[in-house]
């Protein structure tokens, strides 16, 4: 079984070019039911039955996951299984009729707008060689709407000020094209004046010392200068594209326009942040309207 679990972590790298990420992801899964059933004599596919599935997700549930964490886990082992009876390593698909569990989609947590150029004057105040850098970084999050990981792999050459666009790579490896807005603009040329001189560099994102950044030094510093404004829970460098989708269908963008801007693949995956709009126009109500 672990030569299989391998053998298809290979082919969602390579062939179908799956993020270093997304096949850690699929392997901390697979590794738990591989583990789980060694645990109970069964190291081959053939001795795996959907009885041993079911056993497996009344496990996770007892060690306390959470439901969305078991429905990522139950969506790993699907693929896994998928890909073993396209292969003919299994004769029938043991989970393609196994259910979800139930999951209440949490709504993204954002930042109100006018908190933004609080946060862009509190990096400017920073007296140290790198806030231009951390400026620009966050700009590409919110101001493009930009995955983390697609931050810190766009490319100097996909920049285009001219056009006011950005070519960016997304999950998958699609390409989209992103507005670049004047306000972006502004602040990526100004980092651009201090960026290192590294000619062998392609990167547009590199830190003084011509290194490329990393989404774990990206994080650092998001997390530390959210935690000198504001009190949310979740301080993750992602906070800004939910708030980048939220701030825009707030001010009346289109729903397609949008999802085209994220990369979504699916439309159901953008309307989560039609339903923040929502719960905020609520809020509104409760505290202005007489009659709430």
């Amino acid at each position: 079984m672990k030569k299989n679990i391998q053998s298809f972590l290979l082919e969602i790298e390579k062939t179908k070019g799956y993020s270093p990420l997304t096949v850690k992801a699929y392997k901390e899964d697979l590794n738990k039911l591989s583990a789980f059933c060694a645990s109970l004599q069964k190291t081959s596919l053939s001795q795996i039955s959907d009885r041993t599935i079911k056993q497996f997700l009344v496990y996770l549930d007892e060690l306390g996951l959470e439901k969305s964490s078991i429905a990522r886990t139950l969506a790993s082992i699907r693929s896994f299984f998928n890909y073993a009876f396209q292969k003919g390593l299994i004769e029938k698909n043991l989970i393609a009729y196994t259910r979800n569990p139930k999951v209440r989609r949490k709504l993204p947590e954002v930042i109100p707008e006018n908190l933004y150029a609080t946060l862009l004057t509190l990096i400017e105040s920073f007296n140290h060689e790198e806030r231009a850098l951390h400026s620009a970084v966050i700009e590409a999050l919110y101001g493009c709407s930009l995955r983390v990981s697609e931050a810190c792999n766009m490319l100097l050459k996909d920049v285009n000020f001219e056009k006011s666009s950005l070519k960016i790579i997304g999950k998958g490896d699609k390409t989209r094209i992103v507005p670049l807005g004047t306000e972006s603009k502004k602040v990526f040329q100004h980092y651009l004046k201090g960026r290192p001189k590294e000619k062998y560099q392609p990167y547009f994102f590199l830190k003084q010392n011509s290194e490329r950044l990393t989404a774990n030094y990206v994080y650092r510093f998001v997390h530390r200068y959210l935690s000198e404004i504001t009190d949310l829970k979740k301080k993750s460098p992602h906070i800004f594209r939910h708030s980048s989708a939220t701030h825009m269908l707030n001010k009346g963008a289109d729903l397609t326009a949008v999802k085209e801007i994220l990369g979504h693949a699916n439309l159901s995956t953008t309307q989560i942040y039609t339903q923040v709009s929502i719960e905020r126009l609520k809020s509104v109500y409760k505290q202005a309207h007489p009659k709430s």
